[in-house]
């Protein structure tokens, strides 16, 4: 009764019943029982959601392990990235539903980086239905009542029947190499590269009902996209069309391209072992060479540096068996005086000057401690109450780092989970 600051003087105590006097306190104590269960059915509900939520992110997770294992390196926030499948968007994103057909429903959309034929880099959204894969660039308007505006534009459209395999480095990288039937190939780099061949080998299974062939080759061969110069392509033909990328051990975790003739060569050091699974809590292996790097370098004036009481230590045994200096006798009993002297002077009992001292006040408190933050890299739309809608370029506090996934932030005021393959720690 307290609770909905009911009067006394509207309720009694009986033995075993509560008498009310009006009705309208009887349907105010009904609804707020059925506020109360209502609030206690989505708390149960939420956390339903998410044990399934995190059950069918661990089943994705081994079966994206069971097409890499033994036959790719991986990296650590790979191999515990939680699958969402759409990363850029598209849901809300206008243009990009109006290139694909109405009935055409997307499995899988993120954006990628595209080598033409010259290894020369290019933005394009990947687009991943059950029957097509969409890569969609933008271009200026040259004509007409748009001019000048930017559209979407769909630059490539692969039948997933077509698709004769996908072929990736057995290293770290992001890189993968779509080979189509009697065309030229496309060469694709993304972070998302697992969730893409996930998504990719379950369409091939429920719609051509074959296993996707995916290869794993550290020096890929392919036949480049003739150019569109007609005079170009006369002297590639005479050359021949044929570019190679090869993948070596670098230093550094993120990899170091360097285009040289018809060659690409990407360096990148070592990574997780390639029987590495989500729940296995191993280091990359010793042979990273960015592990390497990180460790201070051990120099001369490091190795030799000693505190100075053990350098006079050393010292001192260093000179026992060498002859010791001797001092003339007048020498030294004239510099005892001298210490004697200062010794009996009454200088040490004098009170120094209020000037010269100056009491410290006591050390500041510590400051509070700070959580790190996190800068938003893709807008999210929250599926759920306990999310937080976050824009492309969002400052996030990080309260907390969850196994599943589900990081735990604070944004404008509110806290809530956010996904952590949506944000870059700064």
């Amino acid at each position: 009764m307290d609770t909905v600051s009911m009067e006394p003087s509207q309720w009694q105590m009986g033995k075993s019943k509560i008498f009310i006097k009006a009705p309208e306190s009887l349907f105010l104590l009904e609804e707020t029982r059925e506020r109360k269960f209502d609030g206690y059915a989505r708390v149960i509900q939420s956390a339903w959601r998410r044990y399934v939520r995190r059950r069918e992110m661990a089943e994705i997770r081994e079966k994206a392990t069971d097409i890499l294992f033994n036959k790719k390196q991986r990296r650590s926030a790979s191999i515990r990235r939680c699958f969402v499948g759409d990363y850029i968007g598209f849901s809300q994103n206008s243009g990009l539903r109006a290139v694909v057909g109405k009935r055409e429903r997307i499995e899988f959309a993120c954006q990628v980086t595209k080598y033409d034929r010259r290894f020369k880099t290019q933005k394009r959204d990947l687009l991943l239905s059950s029957q097509y894969l969409y890569l969609v660039g933008r271009e200026q308007v040259k004509k007409g009542p748009q001019s000048g505006q930017i559209i979407e534009k769909v630059t490539r459209k692969i039948p997933l029947s077509d698709i004769e395999s996908v072929v990736l480095s057995t290293r770290q990288d992001d890189f993968f190499v779509v080979f189509v039937k009697e065309n030229f190939p496309s060469i694709l780099e993304s972070v998302f590269k697992t969730e893409f061949l996930t998504v990719l080998s379950e369409k091939f299974q429920d719609c051509l009902h074959k296993i996707a062939d995916i290869r794993f080759q550290d020096e890929i061969t392919y036949t480049a996209r003739k150019d569109e110069n007609k005079f170009k392509a006369w002297i590639g033909s005479l050359r021949g069309d044929e570019r190679v990328i090869q993948f070596v051990r670098g230093n550094t975790n993120f990899p170091t391209i360097a285009p040289r003739g018809k060659t690409l060569t990407v360096s990148i050091a070592d990574g997780l072992p390639r029987d590495s699974r989500p729940g296995d809590a191993r280091q990359p292996s010793s042979t990273n060479y960015a592990e390497v790097i990180r460790k201070p370098a051990r120099t001369r004036a490091t190795q030799d540096y000693r505190p100075p009481s053990q350098k006079r230590a050393s010292m001192s045994r260093g000179n026992n068996s060498m002859s010791r200096p001797t001092m003339h006798s007048t020498g030294a009993k004239s510099s005892a005086k001298t210490n004697l002297s200062v010794g009996r002077s009454g200088d040490f009992m004098k009170v120094p000057s209020p000037g010269l001292t100056k009491r410290k006040g006591p050390p500041p408190p510590p400051p509070p401690p700070k959580h790190p933050t996190v800068r938003a890299l893709y807008d999210y739309q929250p599926q759920d109450a306990e999310e937080l809608h976050i824009v492309t370029g969002d400052v996030i506090t990080l309260l907390k780092k969850e196994e599943s996934g589900w990081w735990v932030g604070e944004l404008r005021g509110r806290k809530g989970l956010f996904p952590y393959n949506y944000v870059e720690e700064m």
